[in-house]
């Protein structure tokens, strides 16, 4: 097929290269203005494109420029493109549109554009974007893309500070999503994405505070979801509902809402194998993990926010480099009492041999629920922890009774109680079984009845009476968990 008249020196070349695929270039920089020698028109590359170009046997027919100023909107929409497009350090004038297109692989690196549409694009191979520079909108939305997305070295920024710099819903991709080493500034949206080679984002900065910097509702990982080494997020992380059938890792990033009140990471009911939640620093922000099921947890102390939701969060294994006593710092973040994070831990102590650590987790959470209660029932509670420890530390109650028995065998030693029996119907009197009797509640060795104390020693008497009942009441219900909530 001839060349159509009135094409420039530069579109000529490009059309004459199509046939046999081959790169025409028209400059090593990425024009700033329109240089004659460099434009080319953007309907000239989508008649190639979609088939007004003749092709030739024995060679793969394809669309390659470098340094091109292209004017005029790439516009494939709705139609199906058998050749490749690569476009290497360009200008783009107006924002391309691939949208619902049938698409062989597309390569647009190191070119400025204002804004890319690729809602509903199909892409039989894989789709780069690395390297560009994006004054606008990346839209994405129900896009399908068979050999991996590659946004790597970007610089995206969004036209408005409402508006979405990455926007994508149903985003499938097969294979791996590499959004590495580039500046986003505006929300990234992978609202119900499924990525099935991975998603690996280190080294990029998502710049959008007190907003959301990362929509990733219900998405779906394979592999790894990779939010590590120098990841900056500056605003909200929303992974709720998501599943990463692999790693999920924030090792060696940074989080930072932007605002203390908001969440940083939003990660309830996520399910995922593994958590590395190890940034490089302090988290700033909230972080909630409710209901989420994950099988390992790595974490650090020192990483941890001053606010975490961990209420329904179930786990099988914990990895950190702290003490049991940060591990309960750890569950008591939440600004709600919740018994199921103390619960958690303790069956997870348990687990792993250390009965004696899941009791100090159990009396740490009636201690913690101790807190909201009105005061009469604070001071029961107190009663308990004092005497029984719950019940979780039964001892306590035989050593207060040990010292209130040692106590009343001195005192009835120095000071004996008056008979108020005769002889032949009292027994012998003892200080150590008088007290003992006076401690249980229960009139067991008739000393309590035979003798009667005098004086300063019947206050001492009387409160051995009340502390047995006392002691007694609260071994009972600590043991038996009368009083302790399901």
């Amino acid at each position: 097929m001839p060349q159509p008249p009135g094409l420039n020196d530069a579109e000529r070349r490009l059309w004459a290269a199509f046939p046999s695929g081959d790169t025409v270039v028209l400059g090593d920089d990425r024009p700033t203005g329109p240089l004659p020698d460099r434009i080319v028109r953007a309907e000239i590359i989508t008649r190639l494109l979609l088939g007004a170009g003749e092709t030739r046997a024995g060679a793969v027919s394809a669309v390659r420029l470098r340094g091109a100023y292209v004017i005029g909107r790439l516009d494939v929409s709705g139609g199906t493109v058998e050749h490749e497009l690569r476009l290497e350090r360009c200008r783009l004038v107006e924002e391309p549109d691939l949208s619902n297109a049938k698409t062989r692989q597309l390569r647009l690196s190191d070119c400025r554009m204002p804004g890319f549409d690729g809602g509903g694009l199909q892409v039989d191979g894989y789709l780069s974007l690395s390297g560009s520079t994006v004054d606008g909108e990346v839209r994405l939305p129900r896009a399908q893309i068979s050999g991996g997305l590659r946004m790597n070295r970007m610089t995206i920024t969004a036209s408005e500070p409402d508006k979405w710099a990455v926007f994508s819903g149903a985003l499938v991709v097969d294979a791996g999503t590499f959004i590495q080493d580039s500046h986003i500034t505006g929300g990234v949206r992978l609202v119900g994405a499924r990525m099935n080679g991975g998603l690996f984002m280190q080294g990029t900065t998502l710049d959008n505070p007190g907003r959301i910097a990362l929509d990733a509702l219900n998405m779906i990982v394979e592999d790894a979801a990779e939010f590590s080494r120098d990841f900056v997020a500056r605003g909200t992380l929303r992974l709720r509902s998501a599943r990463v059938n692999g790693i999920l890792s924030f090792s060696r990033g940074v989080l930072d809402s932007g605002d203390p009140a908001r969440m940083a990471l939003h990660g309830s009911h996520m399910q995922v194998d593994e958590l590395l939640l190890w940034p490089l620093e302090k988290i700033q922000g909230r972080v909630s993990l409710s209901y989420s099921r994950v099988n390992l947890i790595m974490d650090s102390p020192d990483t941890w926010p001053d606010e975490l939701y961990l209420n329904g969060l179930t786990y099988e294994t914990l990895r950190f480099n702290g003490t049991f006593k940060d591990r309960l710092s750890w569950v008591s973040r939440d600004p709600e009492f919740h018994l199921q994070p103390y619960e958690q831990l303790a069956a997870w102590y348990h687990g792993v041999g250390s009965d004696d650590l899941a009791r100090k987790v159990q009396l740490a959470k009636m201690r913690a629920r101790r807190r909201r209660l009105h005061p009469v029932g604070r001071a029961w509670n107190h009663l308990l922890d004092w005497t029984v420890g719950y019940g979780f530390r039964p001892w306590l109650a035989f050593a207060w009774f040990g010292f209130l028995l040692a106590v009343g065998t001195t005192v009835f030693s120095v000071d004996p109680p008056k008979p108020i029996k005769p002889p032949d119907e009292r027994p012998v009197f003892h200080s150590l079984v008088y007290s003992l009797d006076l401690l249980i509640p229960l009139d067991t060795f008739g000393q309590q009845q035979a003798f009667d104390a005098m004086s300063w020693s019947r206050w001492v008497a009387y409160t051995l009476v009340a502390t047995g009942w006392v002691l007694a009441t609260a071994l009972i219900a600590g043991v038996t968990r009368v009083l302790r909530p399901n």
